[in-house]
């Protein structure tokens, strides 16, 4: 069933060309990836489905009765609602309900003395007529896991963080039939991002998203569609095969192009030969002839030039950090750490936000002093940080003097200096878009324009923070494999798994109340030990079935709330179900027939189920103590 199509789409900016009639349809069920380069027009393109934008030409149709909900990449909400009203937006009887109940309970908590039981009892026994306990369990784990914890907040008080993660909460509590999605990870810390990418990938929906986290799009999406050079192309699989296949076609399309140029030879040479007076030529020929020269000049893609940077020389003393203690009030983000960094090495920062990872960056950099502690620099370290917030220039100058300011000419190598101009094209912003002032740019742009202001000093100890934000995916291979053999040392704070996988010797763990764990292996080594340890703890947690009167209710609880009883009953239903799905997928597995692909698929799909099981049946015999 087709739920929308885009037909013969075109739409320029003055002479920038982004896309020409364009046509693709997204089916009921598909879960389509949307990538391209910076600038070439993605965020444009969801504009103009949803009606934000218009094109030149063409048309784009949902199918009748399809509801639609859609990400921004930096959305907005009305002032004067708080975050519950703004989560809980529709005017249905359901939504309504559980907004007042949700804004009662907040009361009750609040000051209890003054609540009004009898308006709670009402709305609870109005909760029990519509059945929506179980929704309002779902939107509560929703808010858990995308930490939104202040609902009565004004929305105009949050931060643009916050915003994102209250926007996609409200979206996937609506339950659109459609959801499109810009950048659903930026704004994310890695423990947020890993369970929304489980979500998405359990629910049954259709989905269009534009994302540069390779591992988000391989376990979400099913399909990718690639925006490049003003047309569109579709691939039916992962992001691995993506790859191949993009390979592929732009190794065929050369191909095509050297056989057109070295037949247009012959066909100059023919054309040269005939007089210009005479009209005896081939009419056909000389068309046949333009539209050789048309497909022998056909311009291929230009990829991300190589990073080929100098680092300035590094001596044998880096950085030592010696008992770093750092608090801001009574919130205490550094305790008693210390490291001392050597030569080549590569760090990669996780933790979840607000534990303290950007203020170690500005204590290394000297931007913020510790409350205790040391650092000491060698003479020969020069710093190059990449902030999490971005260039802080006047948009309103050209991108040429954003680099003249910093300096005329670069040092590329031992012996090679490029003027500034020259510098921006090598960093792929073409000789007629210098003048350009900052404002036209894409985020993504703006992005790669700041890294060139960090890497045009040539420093040997970089510190990025968050540098993959709004970056391509063709920018971020470049970006890794420069890193990966970059001689200096490297610091990088990235909720892109990818990223860090490819690039880092050992990670620092920000695990909360100043404590900072220094774990040996890249990020997946550190989920899998991680994974390990929780699978151990609720081994040993674990109360035996077999021995149900064993277990001693502690004195001071006598029964279940009226909400966890409502969620004893869902549970009781759910597991059932869940027993019933693990059980048909293990008999689909061992059927012998799944092709390698479609085994490994059904495989993870197991392996979900028995650990969704698992934690309802643990939360269940919870539960059932009190009942």
């Amino acid at each position: 069933m087709n739920y929308f199509q885009a037909e013969n789409l075109s739409k320029s900016y003055a002479e920038k060309l982004l896309f020409e009639n364009i046509s693709f349809g997204i089916e009921l069920g598909q879960k389509v990836a949307l990538i391209a380069r910076n600038g070439a027009g993605k965020t444009t393109l969801l504009n103009i489905m949803m009606n934000l934008d218009i094109p030149d030409s063409g048309q784009c149709t949902f199918r009748n009765g399809v509801t639609v909900a859609y990400l921004k990449q930096n959305p907005e909400f009305t002032p004067g609602h708080s975050v519950i009203e703004t989560l809980l937006h529709g005017n249905n009887i359901l939504t309504q309900t559980l907004r007042q109940y949700e804004e009662e309970v907040h009361l009750h908590e609040k000051n209890p003395d003054k609540a009004d039981n009898k308006r709670l009892q009402a709305l609870m026994t109005k909760m029990d007529e519509l059945d929506a306990w179980n929704h309002e369990i779902k939107i509560r784990q929703i808010i858990s896991k995308l930490k939104i914890e202040d609902l009565n907040q004004a929305v105009e008080t949050l931060s643009g963080g916050q915003t994102k993660r209250v926007a996609l909460a409200r979206i996937l509590i609506d339950e659109a039939d459609f959801i499109i999605l810009d950048e659903p990870t930026n704004h994310l810390d890695l423990e947020m991002i890993e369970w929304l990418e489980d979500y998405l990938a359990r629910q049954k929906l259709t989905l269009l998203m534009v994302t540069h986290d390779r591992y988000f799009l391989d376990t979400v999406c099913n399909e990718i569609l690639e925006l490049e050079q003003g047309s569109i192309y579709r691939y039916k699989g992962n992001y691995a095969y993506f790859l191949e296949k993009k390979q592929e076609r732009e190794s065929a399309m050369l191909a095509e192009t050297e056989k057109a140029r070295n037949l247009l030879r012959k066909e100059t040479e023919w054309m040269r030969r005939q007089p210009k007076a005479r009209t005896t030529k081939s009419k056909a020929r000389i068309d046949a002839y333009h539209h050789l020269k048309e497909a022998a000049t056909l311009k291929t893609v230009d990829q991300p030039n190589e990073i080929l940077m100098q680092s300035a020389r590094m001596g044998k003393k880096i950085l030592e950090l010696q008992n770093i203690r750092k608090s801001f009030d009574n919130n205490l983000v550094i305790e008693d750490f210390s490291y001392i960094f050597k030569k080549k090495e590569k760090v990669g920062i996780v933790g979840m936000n607000g534990t303290g990872k950007s203020t170690l960056l500005n204590i290394i950099t000297r931007n913020l002093n510790p409350d205790r502690g040391s650092v000491s620099t060698g003479d020969t370290i020069q710093f190059g940080y990449y902030h999490q917030d971005g260039l802080k220039i006047d948009e309103n100058k050209k991108v040429i003097d954003v680099i003249k300011d910093i300096a005329e000419s670069i040092k590329m190598g031992k012996d090679t200096w490029f003027p500034a101009a020259q510098f921006l094209h090598y960093f792929n912003f073409p000789y007629n878009t210098q003048n350009d002032f900052v404002r036209k740019l894409s985020g993504g742009e703006k992005r790669r324009l700041y890294l060139c202001t960090v890497l045009m000093k040539n420093p040997n100890f970089l510190i990025l923070d968050e540098p993959t934000n709004d970056l391509d995916i063709a920018t971020l291979n470049v970006l890794e494999d420069f890193l990966a053999d970059f001689g200096g040392c490297l610091i990088v704070v990235t909720h892109d798994r990818y990223f860090l996988d490819n690039l880092v010797d050992h990670i620092f763990v920000f695990e909360g109340n100043g404590k900072i764990k220094d774990f040996p292996g890249n990020y997946t080594d550190y989920q899998l030990k991680k994974s390990q340890e929780k699978k151990q703890i609720r081994k040993e947690e674990k109360p035996v079935q077999s021995k149900p009167t064993s277990y001693t209710k502690p004195a001071e609880k006598k029964k279940l709330s009226y909400k966890e009883q409502k969620e004893f009953e869902a549970l009781e239903a759910e597991i059932p179900m869940l027993e019933k799905q693990k059980a048909e997928t293990l008999e689909q597995m061992n059927t012998g027939s799944l092709t390698p692909e479609k085994l490994n698929e059904v495989s993870e799909l197991y392996a979900r189920l028995e650990k969704e099981l698992e934690e309802k049946e643990f939360r269940w015999l919870e539960l059932s103590e009190w009942v």
